[in-house]
């Protein structure tokens, strides 16, 4: 059976649509039933947006209605529910999340023991389990945990005990989301200076027009000067991008690679390599190459990163949108973590002198199809298209053509030496799925 509520990160979709309290109660109880543990302990943590406080209840009804513990940890960072897992106080964790989705879409993804998003496997149960009638005659209990904001700042200050940011002029945008009070708190207590955007959430301004995703508030603050550097978090706080004091932006390649390099060299760097998708910029791998350290090509997707980097016996990696991973403190994305782990790389210099790489111009398609998008991105028109393009880059640049996993869409990819090279390879291949769609 293939997923059909869950993608690439729990299931999302628009509030009273997809997303239901209906759905919400059913997926609580489903989850909570198929735990290994007697009578789970169950954390509900959430994003501020307008559905949250909705979402949270019915989902601890339906945890309550397996025989489980269900505790509200209120708005958090997503996070911190792997986090509070590793400290052992939980057997499951539920965030209530659309991460940079608008207001009015909300999710719910789910982590497991270790920490870790539920496998794709897992995730099918669920969905199978939704189907069958409540079995548990126990009724569990519903509590909350005041002081979840304590605990995940005490964390994030023994990971970066050693990080002295006394008299660096800090700017955060945070998306008026879910770091809104975690961010300049952390910050703050390492000795920075803070200022901060977007952090008055009203339950329906998270993400719009803030945010990671739309960093231009914050490129514009900087460029007005006074700040050292910025840093821009999603909604639910497990991504970030840093913008310098020239207001250009450094997306989680930059930030991986600077990281890379600096625990590298201070011998903290396990396997001396990374693990990044596909997506990853071709000038990465390029300055990896030349750095020493090997990189792990995984498919699009944080979980997907999660699980190479247990392969192979590493601790960092991320994705191109700000995901980035550091196993020494949590094994999920964190964006306060990572734009710590930033500072700590750059020890005091300045972002825009720093950086590791030049990345090579991208340019990204996507082409509606009308049939499946896998079959059209393997039709032999495609395929020779591709081949035809990599071999005129000859190792200069690279193109990548992948189905969408949620829309009738194929995305087509080109990067090359020059931005109109990378245009025209780009067209070149979109054209070939067009026909061939």
């Amino acid at each position: 059976m293939a997923r059909i509520l869950f993608g690439t990160d729990g299931v999302r979709g628009v509030v009273g649509e997809k997303v239901t309290a209906d759905l919400a109660r059913s997926l609580g109880r489903a989850a909570t039933t198929l735990s290994p543990a007697r009578a789970p302990r169950v954390l509900v943590i959430r994003d501020p947006r307008e559905s949250g406080r909705m979402l949270e209840a019915a989902l601890a009804a339906g945890v309550v209605r397996a025989g489980g513990e269900a505790t509200l940890g209120g708005v958090l960072p997503t996070p911190a529910a792997p986090l509070a897992i590793l400290r052992g106080r939980y057997d499951l964790a539920a965030v209530i999340s659309a991460s940079h989705n608008p207001w009015h879409d909300n999710g719910i993804k789910f982590f497991g023991p270790g920490g870790d998003k539920l496998s794709d496997d897992a995730e099918e149960a669920i969905e199978r389990e939704l189907e069958s009638p409540a079995a548990s005659a126990a009724v569990g209990r519903l509590r909350r945990a005041p002081r979840m904001l304590d605990d995940y700042l005490s964390a994030l200050r023994a990971r970066f005990a050693g990080l002295d940011l006394s008299g660096t002029r800090v700017l955060l945008d945070c998306a008026n989301g879910a770091t809104h009070r975690a961010a300049p708190a952390i910050f703050r207590a390492l000795g920075a200076r803070v200022t901060v955007l977007a952090d008055r959430p009203d339950g329906r301004n998270i993400n719009a027009g803030v945010g990671s995703t739309h960093p231009g508030l914050l490129q514009g603050a900087m460029r007005d000067g006074g700040f050292d550097v910025g840093f821009a978090f999603d909604g639910d706080g497990d991504r970030v991008v840093a913008v310098d004091r020239d207001g250009r932006i450094a997306d989680g390649d930059e930030l991986v690679a600077l990281a890379a390099v600096h625990l590298k060299a201070a011998g903290r760097l396990p396997g001396d390599g990374v693990a990044m998708t596909v997506m990853t910029n071709f000038g990465f791998h390029r300055a990896m190459r030349d750095a020493g350290i090997a990189v792990v090509s995984t498919k699009v997707g944080d979980r997907y990163v999660l699980q190479a980097l247990r392969e192979h016996g590493l601790t960092l990696g991320g994705e191109q949108s700000g995901h980035i991973i550091e196993l020494g403190f949590a094994p999920s994305g964190d964006g306060i973590a990572s734009a710590l782990l930033t500072l700590e790389a750059l020890g005091g210099r300045d972002l825009a002198q720093a950086r590791v790489f030049a990345p090579l111009p991208q340019q990204l398609v996507n082409v509606p199809v009308r049939g499946a998008a896998p079959v059209v991105a393997a039709a032999p028109g495609v395929r020779a298209a591709v081949s035809e393009a990599t071999g005129r880059l000859a190792g200069s640049g690279r193109v990548l053509v992948r189905p969408s996993g949620t829309e009738p869409l194929v995305r087509v990819m080109a990067e090359a030496p020059s931005s109109e090279q990378a245009t025209a390879v780009c067209e070149q291949i979109a054209a070939a799925v067009r026909a061939a769609a």
